[in-house]
């Protein structure tokens, strides 16, 4: 099982430079994940949602405040945080076995136990028998799994989700949203999910942070007190789930109900995935 971090972002504010002229991008964000939560962060494009994920990952950097993980100051990338995107970034040149085992170039296992690792993760994300599949041939919830299987192989502290099932039909998605839920139970891992979807983010959520946009800021962290699994179709969740979408004010509630597809999305190098899986 993975130890699991805590996370302590203390009075984060992070702007970019356009044009000569400063542009805030997030402002006096201050959020305590525990270990082994699940968190849901939620919003409308422009709230700094991804951002906030990747000062998190250690992708970037020039902030203000604090980004603490079990009290030690994040800097740069480290195998103590992964990561998911939406898109699966599978090299499509290599079999499942070896897209995994590229979570483990820096891990300082022998052969032997990257072997082992690669296999135990495979069957934790139930592709069991796929080893040698290439990602062409497999589905896009597959492709994911593998992905999240890559992310998990070292045994991270927190796992981060950058709108993982976005880009797959809504039966793939609420299977895969099952799955990640079962794995997040067994790994007892940190997970820290950004979607656009209300009705994933109280699946899963502990506690639903629903943020707001120009400058991007938490609006309100909505706990959700129910007990899994979670019957979608319950008045409790539905409360819960209206509970958050009232937050939104001028946002309507089908603008957060499917989360749109990005496709300018760069993809990640060889090098950035040594760090970023």
């Amino acid at each position: 099982m993975a130890h699991a971090g805590t996370l302590a972002i203390q009075g984060l504010n992070k702007q970019y430079e356009v044009k000569g002229e400063a542009l805030p991008v997030l402002q006096d964000i201050s959020l305590t994940i525990e270990p082994g939560e699940f968190v849901s962060i939620v919003g409308s494009s422009g709230c700094g949602k991804s951002t906030l994920l990747r000062l998190i990952i250690g992708l970037e950097e020039g902030y203000q405040g604090e980004i603490l993980l079990d009290g030690t100051r994040i800097k740069g990338t480290n195998l103590n945080r992964g990561i998911v995107f939406q898109e699966h970034r599978l090299f499509p040149w290599l079999n499942v076995e070896k897209n995994i085992g590229l979570g483990l170039l820096n891990s300082g296992l022998t052969e032997g136990q990257q072997r082992q690792t690669v296999r135990e993760h495979i069957e934790l994300v139930g592709l069991k028998g796929f080893e040698t599949a290439y990602p062409h041939q497999l589905s896009g919830g597959m492709s994911q799994r593998v992905a999240i299987a890559r992310a998990l192989v070292n045994r991270p502290d927190i796992l981060l989700l950058d709108e993982p099932f976005g880009a797959l039909d809504a039966m793939t998605r609420a299977h895969l949203q099952q799955e990640l839920h079962r794995i997040w139970e067994k790994e007892g891992i940190t997970m820290i999910l950004v979607t656009h979807d209300v009705e994933e983010a109280v699946y899963l959520g502990d506690k639903v942070v629903v943020m707001e946009p120009r400058p991007g800021r938490i609006r309100r962290t909505i706990p959700v007190p129910l007990a899994h699994p979670r019957d979608r179709t319950s008045y409790a969740f539905t409360t819960v789930k209206e509970a958050v979408l009232r937050e939104f004010g001028e946002h309507s509630a089908a603008e957060l109900a499917e989360p749109p597809l990005r496709r300018d999305e760069p993809v990640a190098t060889v090098s950035a995935w040594r760090f970023a899986v």
